[in-house]
């Protein structure tokens, strides 16, 4: 590289490095949705401890987004399953608009971003499944 190459390629890491500073800065004033107390307990719970709140709130910034980008694609699940249940039964469009956020949804959603999640089929053949017998008798 000449130095040319080299001074603009100095520029724009510093202009980078400032844009990070600001921003770093700005996290002080901003409360996110997500405690610090709740974002330092669980990277504490990993092993990571940090002094600096501005990291703190950078990764409750993070989770936030991840957190609404995974809510925003199972709205979407949602909405597309639905539509497919309701092209079966037209009439039942117009009388209830509601949606019915499922955990299959979720777990579509949280799949596309590398979070595999299983859960339980539960069934209850009667209103005494899952009972424990002891306690029918009494």
């Amino acid at each position: 590289m000449n130095q040319n190459q080299q001074q603009q390629a100095s520029d724009g890491r510093h202009d980078n490095d400032a844009a990070l500073s600001d921003f770093l800065a700005s996290l002080m004033d901003y409360t996110p949705t997500i405690p610090d107390e709740l974002v330092e307990h669980y990277l504490a719970k990993s092993g990571f401890q940090c002094p600096d709140v501005r990291l703190i709130r950078l990764v409750a910034v993070a989770t936030q987004k991840f957190v609404s980008e995974v809510a925003s694609d199972a709205l979407q699940q949602c909405k597309a399953r639905q539509a497919a249940v309701v092209k079966d039964k037209r009439d039942k469009q117009q009388k209830d608009k509601r949606l019915i956020f499922t955990m299959e949804d979720l777990s579509r959603s949280l799949h596309e971003y590398g979070v595999n999640v299983k859960h339980q089929d539960y069934f209850a053949d009667s209103p005494s499944t899952g009972v424990d017998p002891a306690s029918i008798d009494e």
